[in-house]
């Protein structure tokens, strides 16, 4: 039955944090019988509980009358109206809550099928249609074009460039190479960054933005951390922060990080009309929208004193485990002055020891070993090799497990 299937799907690889996951559940076991149970570093999901206040809600709501129908595919008009109430207190710009917001089913599925909205699928490859993404990035984004029938073409972040590339030398650098940019639709931007941490200044924004209508292409802003820094850091900037920036952009955000809901499935986008229009129109073909006592609650707790709260606390927790395993890194000769770790999401990304060939080596040698699971860098593009990501998600008990395995397996840096 495999040759039934587009050619699109067959090329797919699984999304790295789900082998890892299966490759952790076969070691379990063993690792656990010689007292490493594995502690996973992996996934970028908090294992905190969300607040209370939402919980509370969400029971409330389920109990209530009108809310197991079928609801609004672009999302009920409370949800939509409270998301254009943060987002005029984030921004100082007003949005349309019927033409310029749109509920998600997380900001994953919104991005994916964005990008399935803007792609003419080809099996050509010289006539493929570009999305220009962050090389190291989000992992799912290169297959998302790739499903869709298109091309990413990587924009390299390094420490050189301060992890802000010019995007006239991306554009430069794409001709080179031998592809039109003109095939060009979309450039994606992720700040703060999965998995650098790393955050960019309102000015890089503006040039985002000035390039995409320079070059009559859609900016997408994934904005899923944009609440993740610590106390004193600068804060992240929304795109709508740039004058003009609904002309070429929109941009998505997720419930998932900020408030531990990463089951529940909930984000928006909001942004350019057109844009938030096609995408509404293309999911009212694959989807019926969010359950009701969700969008609810999230209404309630999106713009709430609990919400803001919780999210001042998580950030502080996230800036205490940071420096349990910083401290211990150190310790075991990794140069944590010169990496001066980001200030923003629950991510560290870190060199591999130079004994090594490869992250994925290092990574397996010390999941094999200490029970610990971290992600290799080049499952986040090819600029990863070297690199490895660690979600600084568990317990701070679990933290501090981390770095006594680390240091009695003798995982040194040198």
């Amino acid at each position: 039955m495999k040759e039934l299937f587009n050619d699109y799907v067959q090329t797919l690889e699984t999304y790295i944090m789900i082998q890892i996951k299966m490759d952790t559940a076969k070691l379990a076991p063993e690792l656990t019988a010689k007292g490493r149970a594995p502690i996973s570093l992996a996934m970028g999901a908090p294992v905190e509980k969300p607040p209370q206040f939402v919980t509370d809600k969400i029971r409330e709501y389920a109990l209530a009358d009108g809310m197991h129908t079928y609801t609004l595919v672009k999302g009920e008009a409370y949800l939509l109206e409270s998301i254009a109430k943060n987002m005029k207190k984030r921004t100082g710009v007003d949005f349309d809550s019927k033409s310029e917001i749109c509920a998600l089913i997380g900001s994953k599925e919104g991005i994916a099928n964005m990008i399935r909205a803007l792609i003419n699928p080809t099996t050509d490859e010289k006539n493929k249609d570009i999305v220009l993404i962050p090389n190291p990035g989000y992992a799912s984004y290169k297959e998302m074009v790739k499903v869709s029938g298109g091309m990413s073409y990587g924009i390299p972040l390094t420490p050189e460039n301060n992890y802000m590339p010019d995007f006239e030398e991306v554009i430069n650098n794409l001709e080179k190479d031998g592809f039109d940019k003109n095939k060009v639709k979309a450039l994606v931007i992720n700040y703060p960054n999965n998995p650098l941490g790393a955050v960019c200044t309102k000015e890089y924004l503006k040039k985002a933005v000035d390039f995409c209508r320079k070059y009559k292409i859609l900016l997408i802003s994934d904005a899923a951390y944009i609440d993740l820094t610590f106390e004193g850091a600068p804060k992240a900037h929304s795109v709508f922060e740039i004058e003009g920036a609904k002309d070429v952009a929109v941009e998505f955000f997720s419930f998932s990080k900020p408030y531990s809901m990463t089951g529940w499935r909930i984000g928006w986008v909001c942004g350019n009309a057109d844009a938030v229009g096609i995408l509404g129109k293309l999911k009212s073909t694959i989807d019926t929208g969010i359950y009701k006592p969700i969008q609810k609650a999230a209404s309630e707790i999106l713009n709430s004193k609990e919400g803001d709260e919780y999210i001042i606390e998580a950030n502080r927790r996230f800036e205490r485990k940071q420096k349990v395993i910083t401290e211990g890194f150190k310790e075991l000769g990794w140069p944590m002055d010169k990496i001066n770790p980001p200030k923003a999401t629950f991510y560290l990304w870190l060199p591999i020891p130079p004994r090594y060939k490869s992250s994925k080596e290092f990574t397996d040698d010390v999941l094999r070993t200490s029970g610990i699971v971290l992600v290799p860098g080049n499952g986040f593009g090819e600029n990863g090799e070297g690199w490895f990501r660690m979600s600084i998600v568990a317990s701070e008990d679990d933290m501090h497990e981390v770095v006594r395995r680390l240091k009695e397996d003798k995982f040194y840096f040198n």
